[in-house]
């Protein structure tokens, strides 16, 4: 999706709405059957930070072709992000030649792809590595070049002969919001017919909603995650956007995120050129709280140490993968503050404070232990530790005590709590 639309901010629901949200079921809707995405989906995709380059000739090094993906390729596994989670190298728009050939099959740029999308995905996969790739339910892509409509049987087939393991589907240039349905649909079960493991990511909703509210339970049946939101820009602004879009919808869209199945707020800018040190750590531990697929966009040949630290932080990834499966919500807004809170696996919870001041100093906050993680949290007490935006055990809490933290402006603090049944004389207890 190439379009940005406004949105109106109407900050969190407050506590007893969003418990009525985790009561209800976040797993109620059924998944699509292929066995992907149990997790969000990890990996690298070109849109935000490569867009449609496609002057080889003048920007050899940035342009859409092949030598960018084995690049980012060959990164991924000497840099370590392949250790660190991060398989999928994805392909976006600009990537095909301007007409089908003569067998109505899509086909990659010749000069900018000279090996093809096969050889492409062979050379992926003898990294250890998985290939996605983009294409369009409409008549063209967002770009122009050739989309799906009337060929949905082909290009699935296309695909998975060419070793494909992912496809994102976009849906620019639609005659009407049946056709989308039913094109995103019809994609799904001809990928499925192909055989291979092909994980479906779908802008689905992100085009029914001017029409109407999507249906979630629907479109988890037929894809692996689904984009609700306008394209992410390298800004602050933009990501702000999608927090705030994502916290006054969450009711609509929390409840069909689970295994399987993921709502997806659009790439990683972290390690690019828009966001400062602070909003970096909001958009990383946002992503994390929000179960969102962690698809970077970025320049991974040429990124800071911090920003490869962040985006590699095993702790802070370990929550976006923890095996529960369910999507964290903002818990409460008071004043400039937002609280984010995210169960976990045994027994834990993840817990975001963020700072929503753009201006002054950071601001303390102090934050009730029995107010966080529906009261349970920390009954009797629990281990809290700082991931974000450094590593610190803060130590035992109990359950009638509290965390006092400290956030910069546009800023987050990332918590993890640990429920801990016992306790020893040795362990330091917080308490009033």
């Amino acid at each position: 999706m190439k379009l940005r639309s406004g949105g109106r901010r109407l900050g969190c629901v407050f506590a007893r709405r969003c418990l009525a949200l985790v009561l209800c079921g976040i797993l109620g809707a059924e998944a699509l059957d292929n066995g992907l995405a149990r997790t969000p989906t990890m990996g690298w995709l070109h849109w935000e930070r490569f867009m449609c380059n496609v002057d080889c000739q003048e920007e050899p090094d940035s342009c859409i072709s092949e030598q960018l993906f084995m690049q980012m390729a060959d990164v991924m596994v000497s840099d370590g992000w392949k250790e660190a989670g991060y398989e999928y190298v994805c392909i976006d728009d600009c990537w095909m030649a301007p007409q089908r050939d003569s067998s109505g099959r899509l086909q990659a740029d010749p000069q900018r792809f000279p090996g093809g999308i096969e050889r492409l995905a062979s050379y992926v996969h003898s990294k250890g590595l998985k290939l996605g790739i983009y294409a369009d339910v409409g008549n063209q892509t967002c770009a122009g070049f050739p989309g799906s409509f009337g060929y949905y049987d082909i290009d699935a087939q296309t695909f998975a002969d060419w070793g494909v393991d992912l496809l994102k589907f976009d849906g620019c240039h639609c005659d009407s919001i049946k056709h989308l349905v039913k094109g995103y649909k019809y994609m799904s079960l001809a990928l499925n017919r192909t055989g291979r493991s092909i994980v479906y990511s779908c802008e689905w909703p992100l085009y029914t909603w001017p029409f109407h509210k999507p249906n979630y339970t629907k479109i988890r049946q037929y894809c692996n995650h689904w984009r609700n939101f306008a394209d992410v820009y390298d800004s602050w602004e933009s990501v702000k956007s999608i927090l705030d879009w994502t916290s006054s919808n969450q009711e609509k869209i929390i409840n069909a995120a689970g295994p399987g199945g993921w709502n997806d707020p659009d790439m990683l800018v972290i390690g690019n050129f828009g966001l400062s040190w602070d909003q970096q750590v909001t958009q990383m531990a946002l992503w994390a709280i929000m179960a969102a697929p962690l698809l970077m966009s970025n320049d991974l040949r040429h990124i800071s140490l911090q920003a490869k630290t962040l985006l590699q932080d095993k702790d802070v990834i370990a929550i976006n993968q923890d095996p529960l499966g369910k999507q964290g919500y903002c818990l409460r807004k008071e004043g400039n503050i937002e609280v984010w809170q995210r169960p976990l696996s045994n027994l834990a919870w993840a817990v975001a404070v963020r700072n929503l001041k753009e201006i002054g100093g950071p601001l303390s906050y102090t934050i009730a232990i029995a107010s966080l993680g529906q009261g349970v949290a920390c009954n009797p007490g629990c281990f809290v530790t700082q991931l974000l935006p450094e590593k610190m055990k803060l130590g035992f809490y109990g359950w009638t005590s509290n965390i006092r933290t400290r956030v910069n402006p546009t800023g987050t603090v990332l918590l993890r709590l640990e429920q801990r049944i016992y306790t020893t004389p040795e362990t330091i207890i917080h308490i009033l």
